[in-house]
């Protein structure tokens, strides 16, 4: 139940040829407080529930708690979440023995496109797709739940 993830700004859409799989994502949140944050998504035709803790020191590893539930519910939570509800495409890339997940944010936090990548221990290293930008794991700012209610819009 720990995740250990990098992100990154992605830098062209090449990845777009090269993913093998792609779901438009609502995402909202129930609770989007540093200690512990409490989403809800319909990703497709499926619904999770998921409890996020708090990142550690270096920035790359928190507990992470997900189940699947039924989309009727996970539709009535969304009703219930904090202002905010991010609205992105997911697409995933297989890229050597990993899968990067890019998200292409629309609504207030479009023109963002970030991609993620799941490691088994913080020191893993992993094949760098040539549209692979600027690592951006320790900034808050590319957080869902900080972009849910301070979208990207309003950086510029």
């Amino acid at each position: 139940m720990l995740e250990i993830e990098r992100k990154f700004l992605v830098t062209s859409e090449d990845f777009k040829k090269e993913a093998f799989a792609q779901n438009r994502i609502a995402q909202g949140y129930l609770s989007a407080v540093p200690e512990r944050t409490v989403r809800v998504r319909l990703k497709g035709d499926k619904g999770f529930l998921t409890i996020k803790g708090a990142t550690n020191e270096s920035g790359l590893s928190r507990f992470e708690w997900e189940k699947e539930i039924p989309v009727d519910e996970a539709a009535a939570l969304l009703k219930l979440c904090e202002k905010g509800v991010i609205d992105k495409t997911r697409f995933e890339v297989k890229m050597g023995n990993h899968i990067i997940e890019i998200d292409e944010f629309y609504g207030e936090n479009q023109g963002l496109v970030m991609a993620e990548i799941e490691l088994g221990s913080e020191t893993e290293t992993f094949e760098k797709p040539n549209w692979l930008g600027q690592e951006v794991t320790n900034d808050h700012r590319y957080y869902n739940s900080y972009l849910s209610k301070n979208p990207y819009k309003n950086w510029r």
